[in-house]
């Protein structure tokens, strides 16, 4: 069984079980791509307990689609299965992003319901159940995650599974009078009790869980110590935030500061200060009002002129879904309207680029900036906002500026938060960023920085793992002296 060994800081007391998770899509690790944060949350779970990471491998087909094909890398199993082009289409881009993903964001204006992509919704899902089940071992754990596989679980239990099983919501979750909109409401929170463990990201998701159960199953389903019991069946729903690798981001920042590119970036600069965006590229991050709000800065502090540099790196995602390709334009002219208006022969207000960086680079860029800006709309967590604090010098660190609307604020108190609607807020909070004494920033750092070491990604994978053995009732694994102690 792969894991294990000297220095794993997992032991169980009955012995080793296998972590198995299951995820949307799969990327074998490469170097020239950085990870999303379920991907780095993954990782960071399998490599240290070993085990199995089950999910599409990026591939379509015409025919129906074949066992899954196995790979192995440092010690974990990757097992990846194709599916039916117009299958996905309507699995993907339908139901799961033009329906759950607006959805539990709030944005109405962008849900379409459609019963065929619910149909494909609910196919794919069983095609996973049916492609893992030969797969398992009576003794794995089973972590699922987000919003792609929430009947994974149902299918699962069909297909006789009784074994441990956890689901892990990235994204937000929808108070009960947002989620009925849905016309199977009732159906997705009922797929959510066929869960041992159901996490979420933070204490106003897991109310608004509740708010659900109490909805459909009455005020009574919800015991007392926070369990929920539907049936026979008894789950447990918690918050357990992910966190980021500390230490490696850390690391990277450092490393990539010698960098061609950071370096060739910070040569450009010539002596202007630096605000990094870095968003995947989707309406929920807020980047149209983030670009307005820039452009307010400008009008409000002319003083700045000149003096600033604003990079929003956003790589294109979902570019079959008709939202992204109108959010793109939208961005591509509200640079334009910025840099026509302010650039000078030798200074361009705003470096938008719509690409990816190795994860490294990124950490560099971040590392380099005076001004980390995060303004989603609505966001699970954010890891960026935790990557830039990570990322800081804490002799001479940036200052972060927050979305109040985003997960990681619960923890980030430090930072500057802001609605990230209100353009004048933005705009003073950059200001604010810019003319920052030396001792204010260091002291907001650090106190962000002991909070990333606390919830660290380490321990996120663990509280929940444990969480997982102990509604499934194994015995919780003890943890050894080491990595993450």
């Amino acid at each position: 069984m792969p894991g294990g060994g000297i220095g794993d800081p997992w032991e169980s007391v009955t012995g080793m079980s296998r972590l198995v998770c299951v995820s949307n899509r799969i990327s074998l690790p490469r170097k020239s791509a950085a990870p999303g944060g379920l991907a780095v949350g993954v990782l960071s779970a399998l490599k240290r307990t070993g085990g199995l990471w089950f999910g599409w491998g990026g591939e379509t087909t015409d025919e129906p689609p074949g066992d899954p094909d196995l790979h192995i890398r440092e010690g974990v199993t990757y097992a990846t299965v194709d599916l039916r082009k117009r299958e996905f289409d309507l699995y993907y881009n339908g139901y799961a992003n033009q329906v759950l993903w607006p959805l539990f964001h709030y944005f109405l204006r962008g849900m379409r319901y459609n019963v065929e992509e619910r149909d494909a919704y609910e196919s794919v899902n069983r095609l996973f159940a049916q492609k893992l089940l030969p797969l398992l071992q009576p003794r794995d754990l089973i972590w699922v995650h987000d919003y792609h596989l929430i009947p994974l679980g149902r299918h699962l239990r069909e297909m006789g599974v009784s074994g441990p099983l956890g689901f892990f919501l990235h994204i937000p979750f929808p108070n009960i009078e947002m989620l009925r909109v849905l016309p199977p409401y009732a159906e997705l929170l009922r797929d959510l009790t066929h869960y041992d463990v159901v996490g979420f990201q933070t204490e106003n998701d897991l109310k608004a869980f509740y708010s659900g159960i109490e909805h459909l199953f009455g005020a009574e389903a919800i015991r007392g110590d926070g369990r929920v019991r539907v049936g026979d069946r008894t789950l447990r729903a918690e918050v357990f935030p992910i966190g980021v690798d500390v230490v490696t981001v850390q690391n990277e920042a450092m490393e990539a500061m010698s960098s061609d590119v950071v370096r060739r970036m910070y040569d450009s600069l010539m002596g202007r200060q630096l605000m990094v965006g870095v968003d995947r590229l989707d309406y929920s991050k807020g980047l149209v009002e983030r670009f307005s709000a820039y452009q307010h800065f400008l009008e409000t502090y002319p003083e700045n002129v000149g003096r600033i540099t604003y990079m929003q790196i956003a790589p294109l995602s979902r570019s079959d879904v008709k939202a992204y390709v109108e959010i793109r334009q939208s961005l591509e002219q509200a640079a334009g309207r910025t840099n026509g208006r302010f650039a000078d022969t030798d200074w361009t207000p705003i470096r938008y680029l719509n690409r990816n960086f190795p994860h490294a680079t990124l950490m560099g860029l971040l590392r380099s900036a005076h001004v980390g800006i995060v303004t989603p709309l609505r966001d699970g967590m954010n890891l960026v906002a935790k990557e830039f604090v990570a990322a800081q010098n804490p002799d001479d660190p940036g200052v972060l500026i927050l979305s109040n609307l985003a997960g990681a604020a619960r923890e980030l108190g430090s930072a500057l938060l802001v609605n990230p609607y209100d353009s004048r807020a933005v705009g003073h909070a950059i200001q604010a960023a810019l003319a920052m004494p030396l001792p204010e920033r260091r002291e907001r750092h650090a106190a962000m920085l002991q909070i990333l070491k606390r919830n660290d990604i380490a321990a996120w994978s663990r509280r929940f793992i444990e969480a997982l053995e102990k509604a499934g009732g194994s015995e919780p694994r003890v943890r050894a002296v080491g990595k993450g102690s």
